[in-house]
């Protein structure tokens, strides 16, 4: 016998949720159709009370104008309003009625015209405030998203839209911000925890290398070589651990500051001086300048690092003889300056900006310097901007730079 071919068995349901269908774009409530309809409706609704306005008043004046301005008394020809005296034939009593009857007619149609300029005013104020506030509702999504990202401008990625209503244009891109502020905490959280465990990692072997190095050049049996090997190995340790603390300030700077506090200018340049003091005086330069109060609200820690790295590299980048550093701050235009001016060498304005990247340095770039690790500029503008303020370097006549802060007070 013939065998049977078996049934065909039935495709595998999909493991997944099938997509839900769109619907075509000219059912959506988008907004270009919303907007539409509201002004076409508006505008609808307008021209009928217009045209029934005008209907209204067109009526009262035919009424107006329809009845006689004159009346006939015992054979004769009276009228409140036209004159008739001193009329004896019939062409003239003709006449004087016509010119009554086109003047009456005149005075309705000024009044018709009169009144109607008067709906069309008012219609027109009555037609402004309702697209004031129909225009208000429409658009207030976009100022709810606004408001969002002011907030997430100030740290508080954990914001979100979260808006309701129809599925058109403005849900659409609420919705897409809400995806990319998702993205954006999951990065943040994930560079704070880096951060954090490469503050540990990096930080415990270099401080084990600096124990050990300093414990065996304690030791007096060590042979003299030994000794330099110890001190040049002891020099870079702790050049890296220097690179290893900038980079993480660098990377925690970067963020808006969420903690504030009244910190006042004048007293973070007067303790960064205080640390520099001895090397300027190793150096031979001069720190001068008067520093006025100038409270800003901020980290006092960031900030004093601002003018800690900027009086640092004014003392070591100066002159060999007569140099001079001058700090000053001050209250200008609503914002606290900090000016750090020195002598020094001529930096031509084109390299003025590339200052400013990391590992940068004038005429140099990733090379070996005993001045620093060629992050403090960096770090700087990072801190000036976390606090919502800017740094800026001009070149100075004679060489040298002058820095300044300006942070929102």
């Amino acid at each position: 016998m013939p065998t049977v071919p078996a049934p065909p068995t039935a495709p595998p349901k999909p493991t997944w949720e099938p997509k839900q269908q769109e619907p075509p774009y000219w059912l959506r409530p988008t907004i270009r159709i919303r907007l539409t309809l509201l002004y076409g409706g508006m505008f609808l609704i307008a021209g009928i009370l217009l045209l029934a306005i005008i209907y209204m008043l067109a009526a009262q004046a035919l009424q107006v104008g329809s009845e006689l301005p004159f009346k006939i008394v015992s054979g004769q020809v009276t009228s409140d309003v036209c004159n008739f005296h001193g009329i004896t034939t019939p062409d003239a009593a003709n006449a004087a009625m016509n010119t009554c009857v086109n003047h009456q007619r005149q005075q309705a149609l000024d009044t018709l015209l009169n009144r109607s300029l008067l709906a069309l005013v008012g219609l027109s104020v009555i037609a402004f405030a309702f697209g004031y506030a129909m225009a208000g509702r429409v658009l207030s999504p976009l100022g709810r998203i606004t408001r969002t990202a002011r907030q997430v401008a100030g740290t508080d990625l954990s914001r979100r839209i979260e808006l309701d209503g129809p599925d058109d244009e403005l849900k659409e891109l609420a919705d897409t911000f809400d995806e990319m502020l998702d993205r954006l905490e999951r990065a943040f959280t994930a560079q704070q925890r880096f951060v954090g465990n490469a503050s540990h990692e990096l930080r415990t072997p270099l401080a084990i290398n600096r124990t050990l190095l300093e414990v065996h050049l304690s030791d007096p049996q060590v042979p003299p070589e030994l000794k330099q090997l110890g001190k040049t190995l002891l020099a870079t340790n702790e050049r890296s651990e220097q690179l290893v603390e900038g980079l993480l300030l660098l990377a925690r700077s970067d963020n808006q500051i969420v903690e504030r506090k009244p910190v006042d200018l004048a007293e973070v340049a007067s303790r960064a001086i205080d640390q520099t003091r001895g090397e300027a005086e190793e150096r031979g330069v001069e720190i001068r300048g008067e520093r006025a109060p100038a409270v800003v609200q901020g980290n006092g820690v960031l900030l004093e690092r601002i003018a800690l790295n900027l009086v640092q590299n004014a003392v070591r980048y100066n002159v060999a003889e007569g140099g001079w550093v001058e700090v000053t701050t001050e209250l200008r235009s609503g914002q606290a300056v900090l000016v750090v001016s020195n002598t020094g060498p001529v930096v031509p304005a084109y390299e003025i900006d590339n200052l400013f990247e990391p590992f940068r340095r004038l005429r140099t770039e990733r090379t070996g310097s005993d001045k620093g690790v060629g992050l403090g500029l960096s770090i700087a503008r990072s801190v000036a901007r976390a606090h919502g303020g800017r740094i800026v370097a001009e070149p100075r006549e004679g060489g040298g730079l002058v820095m300044r802060v300006s942070l929102p007070v």
